[in-house]
């Protein structure tokens, strides 16, 4: 008997904590992170010292939310890497990640920018790296990729898909897939194609990219 209280007080924590991961996920997708632990509180429709009470600090709550989020992306180059045609993986993975990108606005200023996030996003953040360059290098040793392309490219392409729709999603939210089109068929081994006119940022160069990037708020 003394134990029913404690377990439905247990209960009502846990839904009320997965209510405001559920309501920062779709404020952040839509705001991107600068909104606030307030702004989400009034999203899930919950007080705000439930909010706090879970989680003491916005980190907190974007390590939640978007730990997931970029294991997500981990996943798709991983399985694009099983397609046996280099290329088709290559473009497969491509559009899925420009799909996320400019659908979801927090995940996107999370992949791209070190301004926020703890050490779970951190570490899913470099579990990208060996996958996509895999996929980089195999599509350009099977001739199909461009030989000057590089794998620090390839978030560079979603960041210009997410630039798209945050501009112009409320007149076509699908624009986005037609500029994707012309970077992939850009990006295509030709001989005829003269040398990109800029190197690809190093690995140093893009760390100190995603240091130096604060999206707002």
């Amino acid at each position: 008997m003394i134990d029913k209280p404690c377990r439905g007080l247990r209960k009502d924590a846990e839904r009320n904590r997965q209510r405001v991961i559920d309501a920062a996920r779709e404020l952040f997708a839509e705001r991107g992170v600068e909104a606030t632990l307030n702004d989400v509180a009034h999203h899930a429709g919950v007080g705000v010292g439930t909010v706090y009470r879970r989680f003491a600090t916005k980190e907190e709550l974007l390590d939640a939310v978007f730990e997931d989020g970029i294991d997500q992306v981990v996943c798709l180059a991983e399985s694009a890497l099983k397609q046996e045609n280099s290329w088709d993986g290559f473009v497969w993975f491509v559009e899925h990640l420009c799909e996320l990108t400019a659908q979801d606005r927090g995940l996107r200023e999370m992949v791209y920018s070190s301004a926020y996030g703890g050490y779970g996003v951190d570490c899913a953040r470099l579990r990208l790296t060996p996958p996509i360059s895999q996929l980089v290098e195999r599509a350009r040793e099977d001739g199909y990729l461009r030989p000057d392309a590089e794998p620090t490219d390839m978030p560079i392409l979603g960041m210009l898909a997410g630039t798209v729709s945050e501009w112009a999603g409320h007149v076509d939210p699908e624009l986005w897939r037609r500029y994707v089109a012309l970077l992939l068929d850009g990006m295509r081994h030709r001989e005829d194609r003269p040398p990109l006119p800029v190197r690809a940022l190093c690995d140093d160069q893009m760390d100190a990219a995603m240091r130096g990037w604060h999206p707002a708020g």
